[in-house]
């Protein structure tokens, strides 16, 4: 569990950079992704690593795993550039609602009424916090408010985490987090370069951002990632997206001191009972 609130807390930093690099999207993905190849690559060219590469059936899983990370980080970003991080970290944390209901069906792990209740609680949280309907979002959407679309990537990527956890909680138990890690990016990598070759950025705007391709290819796409999966060997899917709740509370408050975006009296309630979902997580 120490894995996964380290990598929770590490990913909770990522909105201000993304928020500071000034960089489109998918170069931000693409560039961090090649860093983080490269590193972890590195590693897995030693001898002792040869032998669990993934084989057979494994294969397809491995790019499934790559694909739906791609889905889901790219609309997350986007969720990030196009409305505030309160917004895009809020609406991004449906996921653990989605997997309460998905786990017992793929993973066959028991539905506690713990559980239920910690979904509950953080949910409530969430929406106590974002202040808005289901209806008038999608009301806005259709107005063409650009904010809106932000928040709708986020319930969208929310979505594709979900599934994404389900995954992780398959592969985890049997692959090393590094095999993971170097996979899953690679994928991405690969996907996203015809997009960024095609429509090469200004040399002097690249270089600009090399700390933020840096710090996301180190501490997003490489470390956290490996301590994420290294924690979903023994966290079971239900109380590994329960305890993602808590990124949205450090990530607000990390917008806030950081981007001076305000924190109401909304987000305090809505973050303390998110908090307090994780206390009943952790303390199960």
């Amino acid at each position: 569990m120490i894995y996964i609130l380290a990598a929770i807390f590490l990913w909770s930093s990522l909105g201000i950079v993304i928020k500071f690099s000034g960089m489109p999207v998918h170069v931000l993905m693409f560039f961090s992704c090649v860093i983080s190849v490269l590193l972890t690559g590195s590693v897995l060219s030693k001898k002792e690593f040869r032998s669990e590469m993934p084989k057979g059936k494994n294969i397809a899983n491995f790019l499934a795993l790559g694909l739906v990370s791609l889905v889901n980080t790219f609309s997350f970003f986007y969720a990030y550039k196009h409305t505030s991080i309160a917004n895009a970290v809020l609406t991004h944390y449906t996921a653990p609602v989605i997997v309460a209901f998905f786990a017992p069906v793929f993973l066959k792990e028991r539905l506690t009424v713990k559980i239920l209740l910690a979904v509950a609680v953080a949910t409530a949280g969430l929406w106590v916090m974002l202040g808005v309907s289901a209806g008038e979002l999608f009301k806005l959407a259709a107005a063409g408010d650009r904010n809106t679309g932000g928040i709708l990537a986020g319930l969208f990527s929310g979505f594709a985490y979900a599934i994404l956890i389900i995954l992780i909680r398959i592969l985890a138990k049997d692959f090393n987090p590094l095999i993971l890690t170097f996979f899953q990016n690679f994928i991405i990598a690969a996907v996203l370069a015809p997009f960024v070759f095609s429509t090469p950025q200004p040399l002097n705007s690249l270089t600009s951002a090399w700390w933020a391709f840096a710090v996301m290819g180190i501490v997003h796409s490489t470390i956290a990632p490996v301590l994420y999966f290294r924690g979903m060997r023994d966290v079971t899917a239900n109380r590994t997206a329960i305890l993602g709740y808590l990124e949205p509370v450090c990530a607000i408050f990390l917008g806030a001191l950081f981007l001076n975006e305000t924190v109401d009296y909304k987000t305090i309630i809505g973050g303390a009972m998110i908090l307090f979902s994780g206390y009943l997580t952790i303390r199960s």
